[in-house]
């Protein structure tokens, strides 16, 4: 009996073995037989039960939120008080976009990611390749909850910038709301951008080029969200302002830590994305984590700007649409 049971561990183990190799290796060949990796698949597709594990939350709103985390690289991740306070602020809203990761390593939004939710939380993220025309390079980075929102990880794609237009070519990346029935889910296509400051202008006008591209790229998605640093207001939005019902979130409302300049904003087409509820504003890192100037400017020098939007495409009939200036806590 002891002989037959220790056969039967032996058999059992090797058929898993066997079942590990094959589920991550890809076996070429008859006659000369070579192993490779298998490619790792992805994109999200109707069947993709990448998110099942994660309970969907019900919720009837989304709130999207952009935050250029300065610098937000090695230093920034081993200072526990910055990091605490970027992770609470995240956990605030459905999604980020973030600009300014700066690295040359690829642990910072995994680490981060696993801050944010040490408090059980299921948030994941995506991020773009390092950009930039000089040494420093930047990556653009989307973190989202995944009990609110889902993401088509075959529609991200950075910019192809073959002009040069930009120092940094926009991130491009579809979602679409949790909770809902999906034929029924907010969909939504956003656009993650930092302006180099000394070409802002000349990079907002371009950034037309890019709404109306990805606007008419073929996927049949009217919900274009364009969320950043844009190094100016809407002053400065010049072929951008020009498009037809474009709207944005903030105006004349500073966005930078020190209150000087609106840097940052959300921009759409209001006939367009009608789930927009009208609630927008500032997150004052400041004021809601009492923390002083030289505090707040060691998470950031600028303070996240949010909107917030159905979570039902079309939005819910007989809202009426008002306005904020605080997050409602979570």
């Amino acid at each position: 009996m002891r002989r037959r049971h220790v056969s039967m561990l032996l058999l059992t183990a090797l058929l898993y073995g066997g079942y590990w190799f094959l589920q991550r290796f890809q076996v070429d060949g008859i006659d000369k037989i070579s192993v490779k990796p298998r490619p790792q698949t992805t994109a999200y597709s109707p069947n993709d039960d990448s998110y099942a594990s994660v309970p969907a939350t019900n919720s009837s709103t989304l709130r999207l939120a952009t935050f250029n985390i300065q610098v937000f690289g090695r230093t920034k991740l081993e200072k526990p008080e910055v990091m605490q306070v970027l992770a609470e602020t995240v956990r605030k809203f459905d999604l980020v976009n973030i600009q300014e990761v700066r690295s040359n390593t690829d642990d910072i939004l995994p680490r981060f990611i696993d801050l944010i939710n040490s408090t059980g939380r299921h948030y994941d993220f995506v991020i773009g390749p390092r950009l930039g025309r000089t040494n420093s390079k930047e990556q653009y980075a989307m973190v989202f909850d995944t009990q609110t929102l889902e993401v088509d990880r075959s529609s991200i794609y950075t910019v192809n910038d073959k002009d040069d237009l930009f120092q940094r070519p926009p991130l491009v990346a579809s979602f679409r709301a949790r909770g809902p029935p999906p034929a029924q889910a907010f969909t939504f296509t956003l656009i993650d951008i930092h302006t180099e400051p000394d070409e802002a202008e000349a990079e907002i006008n371009a950034l037309a080029q890019v709404y109306r591209a990805v606007r008419n790229d073929g996927r049949g998605e009217d919900d274009i969200i364009l969320m950043g640093d844009l190094n100016g207001d809407e002053k400065k939005f010049g072929l951008l302002k020009q498009i037809p019902n474009i709207s944005w979130v903030i105006s004349g409302v500073p966005t930078n830590t020190r209150g000087t300049k609106t840097y940052d904003n959300i921009i759409f087409d209001r006939t367009a994305t009608v789930e927009f509820t009208g609630h927008a504003g500032v997150f004052d890192i400041m004021r809601q984590f009492n923390l002083t100037l030289n505090q707040a400017l060691e998470v950031s020098d600028h303070f996240p700007v949010w909107a917030e939007f159905s979570a039902y495409e079309g939005g819910s009939p007989g809202r009426l649409a008002g306005k904020t200036d605080a997050v409602p806590s979570r």
